[in-house]
């Protein structure tokens, strides 16, 4: 309503006028009648009034759409009505919904395209990575060590780059099913233990067999291997631990991996989660990307876990993950597994 008065203002403005101009000539050419002169004002202004109520509600749906902001691409394929101004309104709608729709393809196309390229490039890439640690494995020269240290920092920032080009088809590729965190954690380990053993760095864990969670494996495996790559790199002291612990809390599972490393400044943990961030620990650290956690918290909220984060600076940090669908195994699990 407030849009269509602001919309007639000018035609109010020149009713008003002509009406007065009306009066005066009466006025002017002497016929001074009250009673005749309050007629004609009161039929002009009826007139003038359906006239206005007419032309409000022919045109009432073009002046909603245009008062309130357009929350989904679907709204703009609604009917306004059938006055020329709305019809011309639908045509202009359906073409901007139609432009865009075939902007939107050709984008999704070319994304879709640069994805694959990806993956496959990456897959390229293991393969002589796999070779390289193959011909590696038996040798015992220690002057190969700076080369196996390099090739695991390959194939973490390969395997960082396929699930951030996954990601766009997680939906696509992802399976529910009752992960053992005991298991999966023992597994992160070992696929870790050269990480921990040249930053001597030393794992704990405290994870009983019982607990068991919906989620899915794979994802959730490169979860927690991120976890404990920042968990190792950020362990600036020598023979420190890192643990990693499962409990319960209420009817939910917690996965919990502590560092004593150098923490992560207040003013950075509210933002440590946010895409290529890498804040003070990353101008210290060559190797930060500011994509790890992000994408740790992406996953997460995908396979509906929560990710929690504490850290105190020099004291170390603790990343949470909250399971919210257990399986009874884990209510079923001894008490002295927690």
């Amino acid at each position: 309503m407030k849009l269509f008065l602001r919309d007639q203002w000018s035609f109010l403005l020149m009713f008003f006028i002509q009406l007065f101009i009306l009066v005066l000539t009466f006025a002017l050419d002497g016929y001074w009648n009250p009673s005749l002169i309050r007629y004609a004002v009161f039929l002009c202004l009826f007139c003038g009034g359906c006239f206005l109520v007419i032309r409000y509600l022919t045109n009432r749906l073009v002046y909603q759409r245009l008062s309130n902001p357009v929350k989904s691409l679907e709204e703009l394929t609604l009917s306004h009505g059938h006055s020329p101004l709305g019809r011309a309104m639908d045509h202009t709608f359906q073409h901007h919904y139609r432009l865009f729709k075939d902007q939107l393809h050709a984008y999704e196309t070319k994304q879709r395209d640069h994805t694959t390229f990806i993956q496959q490039w990456v897959h390229q890439m293991k393969t002589p990575i796999s070779v390289i640690h193959l011909l590696l494995q038996d040798e015992d020269d220690a002057r190969l060590e700076s080369v196996r240290e390099e090739v695991d920092r390959l194939k973490r920032g390969l395997e960082t780059v396929l699930y951030s080009a996954r990601l766009d088809r997680f939906e696509q590729d992802f399976l529910i099913e009752p992960v053992s965190l005991r298991k999966l954690a023992q597994s992160a380990v070992s696929e870790n233990k050269r990480l921990f053993i040249r930053n001597q760095v030393y794992p704990e864990l405290a994870v009983g067999e019982g607990w068991v969670v919906e989620s899915d494996e794979k994802w959730l495996s490169f979860v927690l291997n991120q976890l404990l790559t920042n968990a190792v790199r950020y362990s600036d002291k020598k023979g420190s631990k890192v643990t990693i612990r499962s409990y319960a809390r209420g009817k939910h599972a917690v996965l919990e991996v502590e560092d004593s490393g150098i923490g992560i400044p207040p003013e950075d943990v509210q933002r440590v989660f946010q895409p290529y961030f890498t804040g003070e620990n990353g101008r210290r650290y060559a190797e930060s990307t500011g994509m790890g956690l992000y994408l740790v918290k992406e996953i997460c909220q995908r396979l509906h876990h929560d990710v929690e984060l504490d850290s105190t600076v020099g004291a170390g940090t603790k990343v949470r993950i909250v399971f919210y669908s257990v399986v009874p195994t884990l209510q079923e699990r001894k008490p002295d597994e927690s």
